[in-house]
């Protein structure tokens, strides 16, 4: 059993982990040896990792290790606690495993969100207001929201009418669909009138050139759950 630990050095008796740079991906070979692949971080660092790995032929299981703000994929699969599962896996446990389904804009993935609507503006004031004492944990993102809501009050309905914005947040998916609202994802085509775009993925600012996003469902991964 190989395991790979990304973003952070992990120790295990009874276990042997390698451990890799999350910018050291690509020129990591034989991915497909490993048996599980530890990803430690939050949504945004989940995304890109999934972005690189998400064809491979022989899928390694994931293990999240959530160390971000808001650990979203990990509170949808109720991931346990890393120590659990290397536990677990050091007493030749089989951990329990649940699919993560993915979503690909053009050539970019994403997890569980994305969008040009209020979603952007609060990610961006977020990363703004990431320093100090707001640095680390979800103060930013609950002040970014207070801040924003005499803008969201006014923006939102012109939002939801327009064709050109979206937002998709698949834990939603009892939504299909309100307005540009998507909490459902099978296949959409938007056409944001400009060559040059910035979008939220996962809590992620990117930037998209191109005017017409092509929006489908991109498989699965497996993910331990509890």
């Amino acid at each position: 059993m190989k395991i790979l630990s990304i973003g952070k050095k992990l120790h295990h008796d009874g276990l042997n982990i390698t451990f890799i740079e999350p910018s050291s991906l690509r020129e990591h070979h034989n991915i497909e040896l490993y048996t599980y692949i530890i990803i430690n971080g939050g949504d945004g660092t989940i995304r890109r990792v999934l972005k690189q790995l998400h064809n491979l032929n022989n899928m390694p299981i994931f293990i999240l290790n959530p160390t971000g703000s808001f650990n979203v994929v990990a509170k949808i699969h109720r991931a346990p606690k890393i120590e659990k599962v290397l536990d677990a896996l050091a007493n030749g446990e089989t951990p329990k495993t649940q699919k993560h389904h993915l979503f690909k804009l053009n050539d970019e993935i994403f997890l569980f969100s994305a969008g040009n609507m209020g979603d952007l503006q609060h990610i961006f004031l977020s990363e703004t207001l990431r320093f100090g004492p707001l640095k680390h944990g979800i103060l930013k993102y609950i002040l970014a929201v207070i801040l924003l809501i005499p803008a969201h009050v006014i923006m939102t309905p012109f939002m939801l009418m327009s064709k050109s914005r979206f937002f998709i947040f698949t834990p939603a998916r009892f939504i299909k669909k309100f307005g540009s609202f998507y909490g459902e994802v099978k296949e959409i085509t938007i056409d944001l009138e400009n060559e040059y775009n910035m979008l939220e993925l996962d809590g992620d600012i990117i930037t998209v050139h191109g005017k017409h996003l092509h929006i489908k469902q991109a498989g699965s991964v497996p993910v331990v759950t509890q």
